[in-house]
């Protein structure tokens, strides 16, 4: 800018845009925002000046600051001007609708403008019209910002595969770095080919490792660090394969980095908690807190955060906190009114308490609130009536289930209820139904003519055999050469029009077409026959002669061993019929002869007994002579090489031997489950 000599501070305004200019190539925008001020103390509200400060606010993160100055000077600066840097604040702050109203008040929007209104489609999770602005900046422009291009849309791409369940076109982009492998790879998660994703996330490593290894300022905690995210896939893969051993392991080592994306640190602890379910309590309790770091609900996708707000209910349900879960669950239920989620973990608080009656009304209120999404409801409902035993409740509710109800496992269930209550009419109705649904819809299918084969089968295993007739008669038209059928539907005539059943048993086979060339004895001889039968012996005067290489052949009997007698066993006498009672129950039995007792053991200090105690007593022994040595007596010099008898242990006296084979400690008692200390 050049300033005129007349212009107050002329000489000093110059300057100071001479050390703006300066500050700003250098990247030092807080000495260039000192500079700015004091031009705009000189000259006030010009517009140049005022632009720099906002851009210098901009650049020191100063969001809130610099909006505040376009709105004081919205009328100087007016709204093209200033239209990119308003809408980039406003998205930094999170205020994601205004910066969307912000870029759509502009009539052309330049480059820079379509780069931010791509981000801001993506955080308001408008997929498909975030790819259209995407492909559209690739396509028109060259510059060397299109691998950055290329990467979001390789992520909006991810997005849409993931959150969508949709499958757009492959935009053949190459995947020359390691966010774009990363991003293939969650496309391919979100496509269910996990072993495909695994394989990509394993290249996006070593891609991610050649490129720092490049840096040599990088150190290997920041190439962890780096990798923290794409470890975190891997270990989410692992979860869906079935893997949690492996998995968890991967969780844990990115949480002990610490990286600072609280969406990524969220994510993962979510899933540990998911892996932990009832168990390990404590450590989800640990880790439910990291989901609730400030920011998260900006890092990450609805869907994301609603699973996350799931599983703290759950968890309070896990940790027997039932109003903690009952407040959750309602904040879930009126954020998502139509998700059967919120219901379903109110309805496992209910079990738990044992009212089984609430739960069901529950469970019938939201059905009837929300048909749409009550498949899964009356499926619980269902479950609920059979725990009580109301097998006919269960089944009603199963058969009002418009999306199940001509399936062949909800068929196979019904059936096999009603048989349990011996409602046999019942299970034929919901065959008869099934069959009518798929001659309608299916005629002739497989699925068709096996619930005719079935139904056919049931009715003659229930001797329902003229209920069967129409069913035999469809299946033996589809194939007339089923002998079986033809078989079984001739049985089944013979109780009603045994003129048919004639006419019909003209279509069987002759039996000479029938006959097998099978040997019958060879058949009952084999290995495989539960009976053999016994061919009479031919009786002849003398024995036949024996064929050569055949011996005697005779049958070792097995001899029995003669009992051990005692040892003063007299044969003569009698053997006492008082033998089986025990000795005190005899008549001749006297009690103990009274002898000495015995010494006990365990009285007075350790490792002494009575007698040496007695032996001890002076007044027992006081004509005894002295027996104590005299200083410097043998004896005396003889006992300094042995150890003093107060430090060795004396033998245990012997128990008897009905008392087992010798003392034991009593084992400490084990503490019952559940009575940890500290909880």
């Amino acid at each position: 800018l050049a300033t005129g000599s007349n212009s107050p501070g002329g000489g000093s305004v110059a300057s100071l845009w001479t050390e703006v200019n300066r500050c700003g190539q250098n990247g030092d925008f807080t000495r260039a925002l000192k500079a700015v001020n004091k031009i705009l103390h000189e000259v006030k509200e010009d517009v140049t000046a005022l632009h720099c400060k906002i851009v210098c606010l901009v650049q020191n993160c100063s969001f809130k600051e610099a909006l505040n100055v376009m709105n004081t000077y919205s009328k100087v600066l007016g709204s093209e001007l200033i239209v990119f840097e308003k809408a980039y604040c406003e998205y930094r702050l999170n205020r994601v609708e205004s910066a969307l109203k912000t870029i759509e008040s502009v009539s052309e929007q330049t480059d820079k403008l379509k780069e931010l209104y791509g981000q801001v489609l993506y955080r308001m999770e408008r997929y498909d019209e975030c790819k259209a602005v995407y492909t559209d900046l690739i396509r028109n422009s060259q510059d060397e910002y299109e691998e950055e291009r290329k990467t979001n849309l390789s992520a909006v791409v991810a997005a849409m595969s993931t959150w969508e369940k949709a499958s757009p076109d492959d935009l053949g982009l190459s995947e020359t770095t390691y966010e774009l492998s990363y991003n293939a790879a969650c496309t391919l998660i979100g496509r269910g080919q996990l072993t495909e994703a695994l394989n990509k996330l394993q290249e996006a490593e070593e891609l991610c490792r050649v490129f720092f290894s490049e840096d040599s300022d990088i150190t290997e905690e920041d190439v962890e660090s780096e990798l923290a995210v794409i470890h975190s896939q891997m270990a989410y893969i692992m979860q869906l394969q079935g893997r949690t051993e492996e998995a968890l392991q991967l969780y844990n080592q990115v949480i002990k980095l610490k990286p600072s994306d609280v969406g990524l640190l969220a994510v993962t602890a979510n899933n540990i908690i998911t892996i932990n379910k009832d168990q390990n309590v404590f450590d989800s309790k640990k880790k439910v807190k990291l989901t609730n770091a400030d920011g998260v609900e900006y890092k990450l996708a609805k869907k994301q955060l609603q699973a996350i707000e799931f599983n703290k209910a759950l968890l309070a349900m896990y940790t027997n906190q039932a109003d903690q879960c009952r407040k959750l669950t309602s904040g879930l239920q009126s954020q998502n009114p139509g998700h059967p989620r919120p219901v379903l973990i109110q309805v496992a608080q209910l079990c738990r308490e044992k009212q089984h009656s609430k739960a069901i009304e529950l469970l019938q209120r939201f059905s009837d609130q929300h048909p749409d999404s009550a498949s899964g409801i009356k499926l619980t409902m269902a479950q609920l009536y059979l725990t009580q035993g109301h097998v006919t409740k269960a089944c009603d509710i199963l058969r009002s289930i418009e999306d199940f109800k001509h399936k062949q496992g909800m068929i196979s269930a019904l059936v096999s209820m009603y048989s349990h209550e011996e409602d046999i009419d019942s299970a034929i109705d919901v065959f008869s139904q099934a069959i009518q649904y798929y001659q309608s819809e299916q005629p002739g299918s497989s699925v068709h003519l096996a619930l005719v084969r079935e139904a056919a089968d049931f009715k003659l295993k229930y001797g329902r055999k003229k209920e069967a007739i129409s069913d035999l008669e469809q299946l033996w038209k589809q194939n007339t050469n089923d002998i079986h059928t033809l078989a079984q539907l001739i049985s089944a005539y013979s109780l009603v029009d045994q003129d048919k059943a004639k006419s019909l048993s003209k279509h069987l086979p002759s039996p000479e077409s029938m006959s097998f060339n099978v040997d019958v004895d060879e058949l009952e001889n084999s290995h495989g026959a539960n009976y053999v039968r016994k061919k009479a012996a031919k009786v002849t005067g003398e024995n036949p002669p024996k064929e050569q290489g055949q011996g005697d052949v005779k049958k070792k009997k097995k001899k029995k061993k003669k009992g051990k007698l005692p040892k003063n066993y007299d044969p003569t006498a009698n053997p006492d019929p008082e033998r089986w009672l025990p000795m005190r129950e005899r008549t001749y039995y006297r009690g103990r002869k009274k002898g000495k007792k015995k010494e006990q053991v365990g009285k007075g200090t350790q490792g002494a007994t009575s007698g040496a105690a007695s032996d001890l007593d002076a007044s027992k022994t006081a004509s005894s002579p002295p027996t104590s040595p005299r200083p410097g007596s043998a004896q005396a010099s003889a006992s300094t090489s042995a150890p003093a008898a107060s430090n060795v242990v004396p033998p245990r006296q012997q128990k008897p031997a009905t008392a087992g084979p010798g003392a034991r400690k009593k084992a400490p008692q084990k503490k019952k489950k559940g009575s940890k200390s500290g909880w």
